[in-house]
């Protein structure tokens, strides 16, 4: 047994230089000829454990293994130009036309390169905080020469770095994978240069979408974010390999969180004032993106009948919001980014408080009528309406919070400060996978099926099986509408708002949780659905709907010569009390 164990140890002994080595009891190896026991023992190899089943981690307190390579020399806008490529990649392979791509982000990123100073300059920012070597030149004339152009048509291109060693540049930070991440962190080029960060991403890419004129809002580019068909979160996974992201690189590419319509919107607005565009193409009536057309999908979303959709178009007319001037952005007339998603939305709900009147009588009172004719089951009932709609609205955030609560927010990747914190941070994920892959086994759980294809529409009507109910769209809008003078007129002759008197101080926020308990309740329940739809908060919306309402009353609207209302008759109105506007057709 002893020739089998040691047959592969051939090390002479150091006392009589002979080979033949046994084992002792404590598995220590010996000389038989002279009796020396060495420091060397047996290896013990138990069969019953599976190889890979249970794993020992220790961390030491040297480096046991050469220091792997760093990678190649690469900047911080290099990084955020991968992760646009790869989300406008992803747009494309939805649907979205090519040249939103190949002919306006590209250009768009370019711009904002030179707008940042950050290449296709001659005096970028970088140059101030350190200074490239070169082999032949000296280090003053290196940072102005590394910043060349590369012209690739369709292919969004950064300025080509000094070559791939990355020993060439003075002062790489060993706290960084990236060559600029401390620069890149400082308050001062924060402040003045409009840094790149990820939320600044999905900024670009929606001022590109808009340009584009593709029908798609900034609602839905977040909810394909949220759904992970556009990298986001975890973007930084699909860098290169030779792109080495450690150290202060996860303060700039980490992401806890997805930004909220307004954040990220801002950030546009932002963007859009530091590149300085012209006017964007214009967005007519025949653009999805106009709410005369944004509207229908939106009523179908909302299972809403088709008839509601004229009204919508009259309340334009009336409030002067069907001029494309107004929903497309030109620096000269109309500086303001519009958020098509929000403003359309406020219009259906206006729409709806025109002709339901949303006042917690009016609606059921109708919907009492509607349930009296002898055409009923073709006529629009509000009751009936909310009890499908509540139902199904409830389904559809449980399976939102349940999507939410199992997804896997963690990086495969994950990006950590220092080596101690990555060590601490490797070995807590291994424990967690193993415990994890320990209940789903125990627990037998089902594994999670795939995400299926992004829709436009959250619910989903009609006869068939997995539909959320039965469609309304066909139905008419009965005696909610009647005819005077020849005119189709809604039956409720009036119109409540709360004051729209805008608030003067710049720092003033929403006041919708200081009034919502003095609203309707069907009006609130209204904001819950189409922030649902949109993923916003009903303060968000109740603001772009008081915006919608004063231009409705404003004095330049023909409704509001048409109208007299009792705000006018009061010389200070309680903001958080409806008023009512009667109307005197």
């Amino acid at each position: 047994m002893d020739e089998e164990v040691t047959a592969w140890y051939t090390e002479p002994c150091a006392q009589c230089s002979a080979v033949a080595w046994g084992v002792s009891d404590e598995g220590r190896f010996y000389c038989r000829s002279c009796h020396n026991v060495i420091e060397r023992t047996r290896e013990v190899v138990d069969p019953t454990v599976t190889p890979g089943s249970s794993r020992i981690s220790t961390i030491g307190r040297g480096s046991r293994t050469k220091r792997s390579e760093r990678g190649r020399l690469w900047m911080v806008c290099e990084g955020f130009q991968f992760i646009l490529k790869n989300q406008a990649d992803a747009l494309l392979r939805l649907g979205v036309q090519t040249q939103f791509k190949d002919q306006v982000l590209c250009e768009l990123w370019r711009l904002y390169l030179q707008k940042s100073d950050q290449a296709f300059t001659h005096t970028p920012v970088w140059s101030s905080q350190f200074k490239l070597k070169r082999p032949g030149s000296d280090s003053e004339s290196g940072a102005a020469s590394t910043y060349m152009t590369s012209e690739t048509d369709g292919e969004m291109n950064l300025p080509s770095t000094a070559g791939s060693n990355a020993e060439s540049y003075s002062d790489w930070s060993v706290f960084s994978g990236s060559v600029d991440a401390t620069s890149y962190l400082s308050t001062q080029l924060k402040r003045g240069c409009g840094l790149m960060s990820m939320k600044k991403t999905l900024a670009l890419i929606h001022i590109a979408l808009t340009w584009s004129r593709e029908p798609l809002t900034l609602s839905d580019l977040l909810r394909l974010v949220k759904e992970g068909h556009v990298p986001y979160v975890n973007a930084h996974e699909e860098l290169p390999e030779e792109m080495k992201l450690e150290g202060k690189d996860s303060l700039i590419f980490r992401v806890e969180s997805v930004p909220s319509h307004r954040a990220v919107h801002q950030e546009a607005l932002k963007l859009i004032l530091l590149l300085k565009l012209p006017a964007f193409p214009p967005i007519s009536r025949q653009s999805l993106l106009h709410p005369a057309l944004l509207s229908l999908r939106y009523l179908t979303d909302a299972n809403l009948p088709d008839d509601l959709h004229p009204w919508l178009c009259r309340l334009m007319e009336h409030a002067d919001m069907a001029d494309q001037t107004l929903h497309t952005l030109d620096p000269s007339s109309h500086s303001v980014l519009p958020r098509y998603d929000v403003q359309t939305a406020a219009l259906v709900i206006v729409t709806m408080k025109l002709v339901f009147g949303l006042d917690d009588h009016t609606e059921w009172d109708l919907s009492n009528e509607a349930g009296d004719q002898d055409d009923s089951g073709s006529v629009f009932s509000l009751r009936r309406w909310f009890r499908l709609l509540q139902a199904a609205l409830i389904r559809a955030q449980d399976r939102r919070d349940r999507d939410l609560a199992r997804k896997q927010w963690r990086s495969k990747k994950p990006l950590h400060m220092n080596r101690k914190e990555k060590y601490v941070m490797t070995k807590k994920r291994r424990i967690a996978e193993q415990l994890q892959l320990c209940f789903e086994k125990l627990s037998s759980r089902p594994t999670a099926a795939e995400p299926g294809s992004p829709s436009s529409f959250r619910f989903y009507w009609g006869g068939e099986d997995g539909a959320d109910g039965p469609s309304m769209h066909h139905m008419k809008l009965g005696g909610a509408v009647t005819m005077k003078n020849d005119v189709l007129t809604p039956s409720n002759p009036t119109y409540w708002h709360p004051a729209l008197k805008p608030c003067i101080s710049r720092n003033c926020r929403s006041h919708y949780s200081e009034v919502e308990p003095t609203l309707p309740r069907t009006f609130i329940w209204l904001l819950k659905l189409f922030s649902f739809l949109l993923d916003v908060t009903p303060g968000y919306l109740y603001d772009e709907v008081l915006s919608v309402e004063r231009r409705v009353f404003s004095d330049k609207s023909p409704l509001r010569r048409k109208t007299r209302t009792r705000a006018q008759t009061r010389t200070r109105a309680r903001p958080g009390k409806p008023q009512r506007a009667r109307e005197t057709r």
